[in-house]
This record gives C-alpha cells, sequence and structure tokens, in this order.
C-alpha cells in the first residue's frame, strides 16, 4: 500500500511499479505476447499524450466502448495521466440507453469497437456532442464503416503515434477518473462520478484481502466496462506488482482449460457464472489448476463445496460492493469461508449500519434491513451522479448512502447480503434500469402501459425480466415474439424481457405510482409468456 494518500492515483501507482519492476512481465492478452511493467507504461503514455495532443482538456470525458483488450487499458491510463475522464460503456448498449450515457457526458470523442459502428449510427442525431471515434484492430478500409453525418472515424493506431515520454500533469486522488453507469428505477441509468482515489481503494480492498501478491497471476474474464474487471482485478494486480492475463470474454466450456493455461491463481465469477461453470461436463483435469483463491459472489454452500472439490481450490472470497460506495463489506484474508456471508465491514475506510428503510435508524443485530454506508476518507466514494443532483441527494439522505439493498450484521460484524429492496433487476451478472426497458416497450405502437419487474423462472434462481403490458384501446394483442422483435434492436440483448404478460390493469398507487411488490408477488401465471418455453432466440 503506498505510504501517501496522494499516490492513490493509477498513472502514480503504474510508475511506481515501472521503477521497482521494469522489465516483469506484467499483462497479455489471451495468447499474445506479454507487456512488461515498462512497455505497458510507455503505450499508456503514447495515448495519453495523443489525447493532448488532439486537444482532450483536464477534465474531459471520452466515450470507451470497447471489448476486453489492451486497448482499452491504455485508454485509461493514458486519459487519467493527462486528466482526463474515461466513461466505460457497457458493450450491449444500443437505442436510447446509448443515447443517455453519450448525452449525459456530452463526450465529444470515443474509442468504439468496430462492431459497435452501426449502433452508433443509428443514435447519431441523438448524440451531438459525439465528434471523433478511435477504432482499434484491422486498418480501416472503404465500406468497412457507416455513412456517418457528422461522426469522423480515425484508427487507433494514431493514438500510438503519441509520445511515451512521461506526462508532466499533476493528477490527484481529488479528480474525477472515470464514470460509470448503474441501472435506475424511475429513471435513466446514473454516471457514478468516481475519483481516483475512490478508483484506488477497489483495487486495494481486493490486493489486501485476497493477500495479492507479486506471486499472483491473475485471469481476468469479466468486462473492463464493470468495476469487476478493470478494478478489482486489473487494478489489484497493479497495486500488488503482480501479473494478469484478460481474456476477450468469459467462457464457461474453456474457463477451467484457460486458468491451467495461463497458471493462473485468481480469478473472478459473479453470479450465473457459477452455474454456467458447473454445468460443463467434469473432466479428469479439473483439479490441476494453481488456483489458490476465488472471489465468487454470491454462493450457496452447496455451490461453494462443488467448486472446492472439483476444482481443488482452497479459498474463496466474497464481498458486498457497488459502483458508488465501493467494498465496504469483505471477507478477511483469514476469515472462514461462509456461503452467502458477504463478509465483514472494512471499517478502516468505510461505516456500514443496517437500518429501516423507512426511518434509516439503525436496527438490532441480526434483524433484516437497508445496508447504509458512508466513507471515513475524503474522495474514496463517489462524489455524485453526473448531471442528476435530485438523484444524488435522494441516495444520500440523512448522510447515509443507501444501497437498496437488504442485508443483516451479526455479532462478529459480519454481513449477510438478503436481496434488494429497489425495483432494479439483476441478470446475469447486470443491473437492468426497469425504467428504461419501459421507456423502450411504450414505444412500440400497439403499447398504452408498461412495468418491467424482477421475477424467478426456479426457487433461488437469478432474476428474469416480467413485462407487464396494457393495450391501447381496439389495438389487437401482437405476437409476443413482435414486442420482442420490437425490443431487440433497441436495448441490450440481457435486457430483452424474457416473459410477456398482456394486463388490462397494472396496479397502482393513489399517486398513480405502479406498484411493482405486487406485481412481483402474483408470480408466473398461466397467462404469461415464456420466451424459452417458445424456442425464442434473443439476437446480440
Amino acid at each position: 500500500m503506498p505510504a501517501e494518500k496522494s499516490d492513490w492515483v493509477i498513472g502514480k501507482i503504474l510508475a511506481q511499479q515501472v521503477r521497482a519492476r521494469g522489465d516483469q512481465s506484467f499483462i497479455q492478452f489471451e495468447d499474445e505476447a506479454p507487456y512488461s511493467y515498462a512497455a505497458f507504461d510507455a503505450m499508456c503514455n503514447r495515448v495519453g499524450n495523443a489525447f493532448a495532443d488532439i486537444g482532450v482538456a483536464f477534465g474531459e470525458p471520452v466515450a470507451v466502448m470497447l471489448n476486453n483488450r489492451l486497448e482499452c487499458l491504455w485508454t485509461w491510463i493514458g486519459l487519467s495521466r493527462m486528466g482526463g475522464v474515461h466513461i466505460g460503456i457497457n458493450t450491449a448498449y444500443k437505442g436510447a440507453f446509448l443515447t443517455h450515457v453519450l448525452t449525459n457526458t456530452k463526450a465529444r470523442m470515443g474509442v468504439v469497437e468496430r462492431e459497435f459502428l452501426p449502433w452508433l449510427a443509428d443514435i447519431e442525431d441523438t448524440a451531438p456532442d459525439l465528434r471523433t471515434v478511435y477504432v482499434p484492430g484491422d486498418p480501416i478500409a472503404p465500406g468497412d464503416i457507416p455513412d456517418f453525418k457528422h461522426i469522423e472515424v480515425r484508427h487507433f493506431d494514431e493514438l500510438l503515434q503519441g509520445s511515451p515520454d512521461e506526462i508532466d500533469v499533476e493528477v490527484t486522488y481529488r479528480d474525477t477518473g472515470m464514470i460509470m453507469f448503474t441501472s435506475g428505477t424511475t429513471g435513466p441509468s446514473k454516471g457514478v462520478l468516481m475519483p481516483h482515489g475512490h478508483l484506488y481503494l477497489f483495487g486495494h480492498g481486493m490486493e489486501s484481502h485476497m493477500g495479492i501478491t507479486e506471486k499472483d497471476r491473475y485471469y481476468i474474464c469479466m468486462p473492463l466496462f464493470h468495476a469487476q474487471g478493470i478494478l478489482m482485478q486489473f487494478y489489484a494486480t497493479l497495486i500488488a506488482g503482480g501479473s494478469a492475463v484478460l481474456a476477450k470474454q468469459f467462457r464457461a466450456t474453456t474457463w477451467i482449460d484457460d486458468v491451467r493455461k495461463y497458471d493462473a491463481t485468481l480469478t473472478n465469477l459473479l453470479g450465473v457464472m457459477n452455474d454456467f461453470v458447473l454445468s460443463q461436463p467434469a473432466k479428469p483435469t479439473d483439479r490441476d489448476n494453481k488456483l489458490r483463491m476465488i472471489s465468487a459472489v454470491p454462493v450457496t454452500d452447496d455451490t461453494l463445496e462443488v467448486l472446492r472439490t472439483r476444482f481443488d481450490v482452497p479459498k474463496f472470497n466474497e464481498l458486498f460492493g457497488m459502483t458508488e460506495c465501493n467494498i465496504p463489506v469483505i471477507r478477511p484474508f483469514d476469515a472462514p469461508d461462509e456461503a452467502s456471508c458477504s463478509g465483514k465491514v472494512w471499517d478502516e475506510y468505510f461505516d456500514v449500519i443496517i437500518a429501516d428503510p423507512d426511518t434509516d435508524e439503525e436496527l438490532p443485530i441480526g434483524e433484516v434491513g437497508e445496508i447504509l454506508v458512508r466513507p471515513k476518507e475524503s474522495f474514496c466514494f463517489m462524489q455524485g451522479y453526473n448531471g442528476m443532483p435530485d438523484r444524488t441527494v435522494d441516495t444520500w439522505r440523512n448522510l447515509w448512502f443507501h444501497s437498496g439493498d437488504a442485508g443483516r450484521m451479526d455479532e462478529r460484524g459480519f454481513v449477510w447480503y438478503i436481496d434488494r429492496i429497489k425495483d432494479t433487476i439483476r441478470r446475469r451478472g447486470e443491473n437492468i434500469s426497469s425504467y428504461e426497458v419501459e421507456a423502450v416497450l411504450l414505444e412500440h405502437p400497439a403499447v398504452e402501459e408498461a412495468a418491467a419487474v424482477a421475477v424467478k423462472a426456479d426457487e433461488g434462481g437469478e432474476d428474469e425480466v416480467l413485462a407487464c403490458l396494457i393495450l391501447k384501446q381496439g389495438a389487437e394483442p401482437p405476437a409476443p415474439e413482435t414486442i420482442l422483435d420490437f425490443c431487440t434492436p433497441r436495448m441490450p440483448y440481457f435486457a430483452v424481457p424474457r416473459y410477456i404478460e398482456y394486463l388490462t390493469e397494472i396496479p397502482k398507487t393513489p399517486s398513480q405510482k405502479i406498484q411493482k411488490n405486487k406485481l412481483r408477488d402474483r408470480g408466473l401465471g398461466d397467462t404469461v409468456w415464456d420466451r424459452e418455453k417458445a424456442g425464442y432466440k434473443v439476437r446480440r
């Protein structure tokens, strides 16, 4: 851990490691040749200097919509070193979801994967600020890109022509380093303003509680637009002086084979990823690996035991964290593995209480309530929601950050996560904004009212999206497949409803707010259409 808080900036951390470990192998992308700390550092400087040369200002946001690739990390650290702000965009965003991110941040420049350019062209008219995007990969040939009206497409290699020299700009832990978008329920997704101190603690939390050292090798298969991939795995590796292998994406079919091939000692699994891994046929080589710990969130007793015995993993880590509030609860390295226990309050940096969600008053030990958090260190927490002061104030009422999650605390100070309190839907490791799903559904010409809620297909299973629809007067009920055909090009694949139900009335309060708890409690009746049973496949 750096001695001074002034060093809690990604560019400074990398510079320290370059001085200590210059030629040591640091990171590789899949089977490509690894980069040493020094070589990786030079690439970050090239990109940062190039951004400065083309006029990116201190504090200016740059939209980054990339698959897992080293260019994403070079862009983040390069921007950080010259004071720019990295906007990590979910690579499934399209339509109004993508428009909202770009208009909220007013980004005029971006780094975008070639395959996502058609989605950008579709919403170009609604994102007037965006003017230039850089595309990594193969050289750009005529006909490779859509016909944009005002967006200029350039190749990422131009950014690599920048100087590899150090960037002489003072960036502090107080400055914003990233904006990540997290789902809303009564409004659009919220852009979380994340200062460098906040980013650092994500990595330090994992490094300290998982006991990461320079001998560890992290297998990173989670997306870099999420805190799990870029902060809790990559940044933790950097802080510890270890090495990492970056995969393009999670592949359940080859997960353990890749762990073995790359000699990984650490990796993370989130939510349904556990089930996907365990659903693969067992092989005699499953226990032939070097894993010493997996951060698996959440796990049941059965899942923990099967992962432990099948893959011969001696230790597991669980935690409770959010983009907004960091990792205030995490299992100490020497604590016993307890399935579904998020860990202990990281009281060096955070206060955590379990409170009555109606009064915000702390509840007695053992009672279930809302998890409330506040920081003990300045600039080590979100600084608000970008352009949404009212949402910031509401979330911070009574001087506590309201997580919207239910939990209980035991007499040891360990927190047990129970479930969500808010209407947010979580599926396949993604938080889904019910508001944004409903906004797309309401654009359908036959739909008068819409409510999207979380339901479970199986006891103990993950959330699935149920769309409850009231049709316009006189409209013939469309085939459910046509509703999904309408949704697919307008929202991320993971947000497309699994279930459709036509209703004549949606329950509301006297103030006309939809009572989603009543819709959830109804469950899945005989009138609900299930796309999986119908054999409907959602296109990505």
